[in-house]
């Protein structure tokens, strides 16, 4: 980038918005480090303490999502929609931006709304296959769609989205290396199966009990499990921690993780999907039914077509999880054939083809 820039991102509410906003601005820095980047977030969501940790600002909008039934939080909704539409005028006439950027989330709905009607460039990126109503209405008027999956070219305008996959960290790329150091880390025998077990930072309450109610299954097969409970769900389930199966709050170390794994059972949030494309480890997807518009299935059944996973929706697993774990933890061919065709769908420079967006719009 030629000149020191001013930028704003705006993505949150989940992990899977934030993150990929702070791996753009990250990229952003690098190469211009005279960059000045800001953040917009919703004032009441994780956000707001994730992207400080990480080194940048963060302004706070009074927003919410829609909820599926009547409540306070929806007859609220109007007024809150006003005000966050006022506050983001404030934030970008006083901050001046050269470019917006949106990661989705409830914030960015308002914070690029006014930037288009302010004519200034602005680029949003679409991390699932199935597009939620905020960017689906913000692609209108937003110069460039950055997409992670071929699908969502049906709903967006053709000449302005681009694919570059998911925003995900660099040091997945060399996990193939780090194998014997990720089995010394968790103190795990190499001549056995390792399950890595993925509910997200805060956890998934039903992966959480499939895990339990199956713990003697996996101590009769002698599988080896790296259990990442959640920060919600990991006083319950910590009485279970062994050598054979490993309960962990959170995993710092995500990367040895993946290492380790020989088989990983997930959700299938965007970030996530993208992730474990370049892990290229088999894969049994068990997607929220808790997410807007069904996009962890929509997600995972995009990578299963590809004959690239395995997927199991939450009231399918008492009937089938057995069986179908059972099968591919037998079969090294099956394994291996899953794990080469969830790395064929890998787009593992995506941060830097968004970035190259970005500049473009800038140089127009």
């Amino acid at each position: 980038m030629k000149k020191d820039l001013r930028v704003i991102l705006s993505g949150g509410g989940t992990g899977g918005h934030i993150y990929p906003a702070i791996a753009i601005a990250n990229e952003i820095k690098a190469r211009n480090p005279k960059t000045e980047i800001l953040f917009v977030g919703a004032s009441n969501r994780m956000e707001m303490e994730k992207v400080p940790q990480a080194g940048y600002e963060i302004e706070g909008l009074w927003i919410s999502g829609i909820q599926r039934k009547l409540s306070l939080d929806n007859l609220m909704f109007p007024f809150k929609l006003m005000s966050s539409l006022a506050k983001s005028r404030r934030i970008i006439k006083q901050f001046k931006p050269d470019v917006v950027i949106g990661t989705g989330g409830f914030a960015s709905g308002p914070l690029l709304k006014v930037a288009g009607s302010l004519r200034i460039p602005s680029l949003i990126q679409e991390q699932n296959s199935f597009p939620g109503i905020t960017n689906k209405l913000l692609a209108k008027k937003a110069d460039k769609i950055c997409a992670a999956y071929e699908e969502v070219k049906r709903f967006f305008p053709a000449d302005k989205t681009v694919i570059t996959g998911n925003p995900v960290r660099q040091d997945l790329l060399k996990i193939d290396q780090n194998k014997e150091k990720a089995l010394s880390h968790f103190g795990l025998n190499k001549d056995k199966k390792v399950v890595l077990v993925l509910g997200g930072s805060l956890g998934a309450r039903r992966i959480n009990q499939l895990v339990e109610e199956n713990l003697e299954l996996f101590k009769e097969e002698d599988i080896q499990v790296i259990w990442q409970t959640g920060k919600l769900y990991y006083e319950e389930y910590k009485k279970y921690h062994s050598a054979l199966i490993q309960t962990h709050l959170y995993l710092n170390e995500m990367n040895l993780a993946y290492s380790a794994a020989d088989v990983i059972i997930s959700r299938a949030g965007a970030g996530t999907v993208s992730e474990l494309s370049i892990v290229g480890k088999p894969v049994l997807f068990v997607p929220s039914p808790n997410v807007a518009e069904d996009h962890q299935a929509k997600n995972a059944s995009s990578v299963v077509k590809k004959e690239a996973a395995l997927m199991l929706k939450e009231n399918e697993l008492d009937e089938k999880f057995k069986n179908i774990f059972l099968e591919l933890m037998a079969s090294d061919e099956q394994q291996r054939k899953m794990g080469r065709n969830i790395k064929k769908l890998a787009l593992p420079h995506a941060t830097a083809k968004i970035v190259d967006e970005v500049e473009k719009l800038i140089i127009k």
